[in-house]
């Protein structure tokens, strides 16, 4: 071998030689990792096992949750059903519109039994038929449509009825229609409107000044005679309640006044009595001694 040749086979080995002691300390780190990595292989798992966990729990609270929302509901929905347990008053009309109250029969405040909660609306028929007016004179008529306050909420369609003829609309629209009397009878009409639906009707009658006097007139003047009999009905009751308290009062003294007039009665009776025995007993004497003398007289004569 030459010299150049001799100088780098040292150089070769060395190179190799460094070159399997990178291998080997590259092999041992990857069989450190390779002994290391199944505790981190366990750690993962019990990292997702705890996680796994914690997601049960979360959705058992959250069941739970959803129970107790759901048991408040059905508890709500209960108490609603008891604050249901209502009934209706009767209406303060028998036609058109009305109010009526809305009683509770259970869960009202203090224990009490009913107890009224609200007063709504309540209808009835539509025809009213006639009606009578608010206020009447010789010259004039206060007529009134069937409403409740407010009385702004309805509409009010005024009308004169003409016998076979259209009846007249009038231009008033409010709930109150004063008229002054004709020679002649008229017949109004009011319809009552709500959302223009007729909810109620109501006819009426005004009479001349000549029929209203003659309809007064002929009516039968009964006050002051209702006057009299009521006043001496309650004298009467008053004077037997003044003698059954002074009865009360003295009791002792009129029993005794009873006692001595029953005595006095007795006494009577029996005087009478003993009179009329003793008449009878002298009625009957003279008949008997006229038998004694016969007897006498026969006595004699043997």
């Amino acid at each position: 071998m030459s010299p150049g040749g001799a100088g780098c086979s040292p150089r070769l080995l060395l190179t190799v030689g460094w070159l399997l002691l990178a291998g080997l300390h590259s092999a041992c780190g990857a069989n450190v990792t390779a002994a290391q990595d199944p505790g981190l292989v366990h750690e993962g798992e019990g990292e997702g096992e705890g996680e796994e966990e914690a997601e049960e729990s979360e959705s058992e609270g959250e069941s739970e949750a959803e129970n107790e929302a759901q048991s408040a509901t059905e508890e709500d929905a209960s108490n609603q059903t008891v604050v249901k347990e209502v009934e209706f008053g009767m209406c303060t009309v028998t036609c058109g519109v009305g109010i009526r109250e809305v009683i509770l029969t259970n869960g009202c405040p203090g224990g009490e039994s009913k107890c009224i909660v609200r007063v709504e609306e309540c209808r009835g028929p539509v025809d009213c038929g006639w009606g009578r007016p608010v206020t009447e004179s010789l010259d004039s008529v206060r007529l009134a449509c069937v409403h409740i306050s407010p009385v702004n909420r309805f509409k009010y369609v005024w009308k004169l009825l003409r016998p076979d003829q259209q009846p007249i609309i009038l231009a008033n629209d409010s709930a109150i229609l004063e008229v002054r009397r004709e020679v002649h009878p008229l017949i109004f009409e009011c319809a009552t409107l709500d959302n223009n639906e007729i909810i109620a009707t109501v006819k009426f009658t005004v009479y001349t000044t000549s029929e209203l006097q003659m309809k007064r007139s002929a009516r039968p003047d009964t006050d002051a005679v209702l006057v009299f009999v009521l006043t001496i009905g309650v004298v009467i009751c008053i004077f037997v309640i003044f003698i059954l308290i002074f009865i009360i009062i003295n009791w002792g003294a009129v029993k005794s006044f009873w006692g001595e007039k029953a005595s006095t009665t007795e006494i009577q009776s029996e005087l009478s009595s003993m009179r009329y025995k003793d008449s009878t007993s002298l009625d009957q004497s003279p008949t008997e001694i006229p038998g004694n003398e016969d007897d006498a007289l026969s006595e004699w004569n043997e």
